[in-house]
């Protein structure tokens, strides 16, 4: 089954006053990612938001959201896609049904869909005992799960978040990414999830970029990112043996790909041109040795960011 690109961007630049905000941007994401935007105050991502939005227009390039150019179509854009920015704003006065209803009747929904959306949008959120609660009297989290809800009415086909965590507390983070994490998969949405945060990031992002300066420095998987920068695009790959003699050793030296074998206490790091995990346990077991545990070498999201930084 094929997946369809929901977001592409081509050389997509802003300039303001003879500084380049945005650089060059080559974007693709598909559908029903879960994608990490990162980058520092003033790296770019809020400015690429709003021209995939076609709230801001680029200086060149282009960018298409769902086939439709966010420049020549940004009301068939707005139409399919759903933004949080990092401060969100109700009438606080008005209850969080009128608030919700409020966006649903803006799109011309009828009253009988709007009230059915309205509904369903707060049951996913987990506000349905506050429907009629003034959202003066929400906390910080609540209101964020309210600006979730009120893009969840209109089904969106991609959600752009800004910081959705930001000034919530721990236990409320948790359930947060959750929720990102479960409508993305059950309603196959797409997610772009612009954040400091980045263990957060780690968290539930398939994938991530790094913007710097305007420009995008690396984007892939964590796993992908972390063989780039931190192993020199090797494959790391930890085992523990039973017992650990030169002759297993010198077995999997013997397979072709292995670059080295490095031993640490009772286990052997593997450094490898690809993931030769199938090959290492089939030599393992040829040389009579026993296997105790096996894996991929995983990598931080943190480290692979200052990694990035540092060098720049």
């Amino acid at each position: 089954m094929s997946t369809q690109l929901v977001v592409e961007t081509v050389d997509l630049t802003r300039t303001y006053d003879n500084t380049t905000v945005v650089d060059k941007l080559n974007l693709r994401i598909e559908e029903g990612e879960v994608f990490g935007f990162l980058g520092p105050n003033g790296a770019g991502k809020t400015t690429t938001i709003l021209m995939l939005l076609g709230l801001t227009e680029p200086t060149s390039g282009v960018a298409h959201v769902c086939g439709y150019n966010s420049t020549r179509e940004p009301l068939k854009v707005k139409g399919i896609a759903g933004y949080v920015p990092e401060k969100v704003g109700f009438y606080e006065d008005l209850t969080a049904r009128y608030n919700i209803a409020y966006t649903a009747r803006l799109n011309g929904f009828s009253e009988e869909l709007t009230m059915k959306r309205v509904g369903e949008a707060l049951d996913i959120m987990g506000l349905s005992e506050v429907v009629d609660h003034n959202v003066g009297t929400f906390s910080r989290g609540m209101k964020q799960r309210l600006a979730i809800a009120d893009i969840l009415v209109k089904m969106p086909k991609v959600a752009f978040l800004d910081e959705p965590t930001a000034g919530i507390d721990p236990e409320g983070v948790k359930d947060m990414l959750d929720l990102i994490a479960k409508i993305a998969r059950e309603q196959r949405m797409t997610v772009i999830l612009s954040s400091h945060q980045l263990h957060q990031v780690q968290q539930i992002c398939g994938r991530v970029g790094i913007l710097a300066k305007g420009r995008m420095v690396a984007e892939g998987s964590l796993d992908q990112l972390g063989r780039e920068a931190l192993a020199g695009g090797r494959f790391m790959i930890e085992i523990q043996l039973a017992e650990t003699t030169q002759a297993l050793i010198d077995c999997i030296k013997q397979i072709e790909g292995v670059v080295s074998v490095e031993r640490s206490g009772d286990l052997l790091l593997i450094s490898c041109t690809e993931d030769l995990r199938p090959q290492i346990a089939k030599a393992i077991v040829d040389a009579n040795g026993l296997l105790v545990q096996m894996k991929i070498q995983s990598y931080a999201l943190e480290d692979i960011y200052m990694k990035y930084f540092a060098e720049g």
